[in-house]
């Protein structure tokens, strides 16, 4: 673990920091995963996760809400939390439309695997807890992460098969709030 976790909502200054995140992370991500020759898909993922970053820091109404962990001044890691997305709608044929998706679950790659990801999920969710939500979902299609979500939150709720090709589904959960505080 990190001596100097600091989990904090993030600021103006910490975009372009948090940007890196997203890039450095997500191309990481899709590398590991054996698929870093979608560039496209790549850079849509990285500037979707911008755009709802920015748009959650400069616009307070947003519905989204991030937090960012930081490492001394360095930002290593994001979270949000805000309304259900549409590959969750997809995947489960809007069943999940009225339950808030915890997502942008980034961390730096040097920094993965020492808590940091449960730590920001902890802290988010005893925030969305604070304001009275019983239920989140999740999703992912990244088979590294699916091995990560069914060990800290067990069977998905609905798994897509095929979703994104043979033999790569993208899965959902559903959980209870009170379970992860």
């Amino acid at each position: 673990m990190i001596k100097d976790l600091l989990i904090l909502k993030p600021t103006k200054e910490d975009l372009t920091p948090a940007y890196y995140v997203f890039e450095a992370s997500i191309k990481d991500a899709f590398e590991k995963e054996g698929i870093g020759d979608l560039k496209e898909d790549i850079l849509y993922e990285i500037e979707d996760k911008k755009s709802l970053l920015k748009n959650s820091v400069e616009n307070k109404d947003s519905g989204i809400n991030f937090l960012v962990a930081k490492s001394g001044d360095k930002v290593i890691g994001t979270i949000s939390f805000g309304p259900c997305g549409s590959e969750i709608k997809k995947c489960t044929n809007n069943q999940l439309d009225t339950i808030g998706e915890l997502g942008s679950l980034y961390i730096l790659p040097e920094y993965q695997g020492k808590g940091i990801g449960s730590v920001l999920i902890h802290s988010m969710l005893k925030f969305v807890y604070s304001l009275g939500i019983k239920e989140f979902c999740l999703d992912s299609g990244y088979k590294r992460a699916q091995e990560k979500w069914i060990r800290k939150f067990g069977e998905p709720y609905k798994i897509a098969k095929d979703y994104w090709g043979k033999d790569s589904d993208h899965m959902v959960w559903l959980c209870n709030v009170i379970d992860y505080v």
